[in-house]
C-alpha cells in the first residue's frame, strides 16, 4: 500500500499545502493503486508512510515543527527510505539551519546540505521554475534567502518570481522534493504529482486525463509560459 502523511497540517498549512496529500491519494486510486492518507496532528507520532508532506507555516509553528519532528523519528525514517515532499517552511526546516523574523538563526533537522537566511525584502507573487522540460508553477510569499550545498541540485531554474534566490528554486535529492510554489503546487502541476507517484512506487504510470491539466495550461498560458522542449 501506498501511505502517505501530511505532518502537522494544523502548523504547515497556511496556504493549503496539506492539499498536496488529497492530490497524491486521488491520482493513485484513480489509477487502481491502493493508497492512504493521514494527517498528523501535534504530538501525534509520526507514523510508518511511503512519503511524507511538509507545507509552509509562519514563524513560530515553523520552530515548533522543526522541534516536534527533531523529537521524533521523522529523520530516521527518511534516512529509511521514505520519501519527503517540502514546501517553503518545509524547505527549511530538511536544511541545517533557517533565519526566523529579527534573523535568529535556528537549527533544522540537517537532512540536506541547506541554509536558509533571511533576506532583505519578501518574495511575494507568483513562480515559474523550469524543472527539465516543464513548467512548474504556482505562488510564493517568503522571507528567506536559501543556499544549496555543492552536492545538493536545485529543483529548477526560476523564470518568474524568486525561489531559492532569483536564479533557482527548491532542491532535488534522490527521494526529496523541495519547492518555494505553494498552491498546493501537486493539484497546479498535475505532471510533478505524477512524478512524485512514479518515483515512491518505483513504476511507470499510466496516462491520467483530468480537469487539473487544463487549469495548468491555463495558468502557464495566462504567465506566458512558452511549450518546453
Amino acid at each position: 500500500m501506498l501511505k502517505i502523511a501530511v505532518l502537522y497540517p494544523d502548523l504547515l498549512g497556511t496556504y493549503g499545502d496539506g492539499g498536496n496529500g488529497l492530490v497524491l491519494l486521488e491520482r493513485a486510486r484513480r489509477r487502481g493503486i491502493d493508497a492512504s492518507l493521514a494527517a498528523v496532528g501535534l504530538h501525534e507520532d509520526v507514523p510508518d508512510a511511503s512519503i511524507y508532506l511538509l507545507g509552509g507555516g509562519e514563524d513560530g509553528p515553523q520552530r515548533l515543527a522543526c522541534d516536534l519532528l527533531a523529537k521524533g523519528s521523522f529523520s530516521s525514517r527518511v534516512e529509511s527510505g521514505a520519501h519527503v515532499v517540502a514546501v517553503c517552511a518545509g524547505l527549511q526546516i530538511l536544511g541545517h539551519s533557517f533565519s526566523v523574523e529579527g534573523n535568529e538563526e535556528y537549527a533544522g533537522l540537517g537532512l540536506v546540505d541547506v541554509v536558509t537566511r533571511r533576506g532583505s525584502s519578501r518574495s511575494v507573487g507568483e513562480l515559474a521554475v523550469r524543472v527539465g522540460d516543464r513548467w512548474l508553477v504556482g505562488f510564493e510569499n517568503h522571507g528567506g534567502r536559501t543556499t544549496l550545498g555543492s552536492d545538493i541540485a536545485a529543483l529548477g531554474a526560476v523564470a518568474r518570481g524568486r525561489g531559492n534566490d532569483g536564479v533557482v528554486d527548491g532542491y532535488r535529492s534522490q527521494r526529496i522534493w523541495a519547492t518555494y510554489a505553494h498552491g498546493p503546487v501537486l493539484a497546479m502541476n498535475p505532471w510533478f504529482a505524477d512524478e512524485v507517484l512514479a518515483t515512491v512506487l518505483g513504476e511507470e504510470l499510466e496516462p491520467l486525463a483530468s480537469v487539473a491539466d487544463r487549469l495548468y495550461a491555463e495558468r502557464c498560458a495566462t504567465l506566458s509560459l512558452r511549450p518546453l522542449e
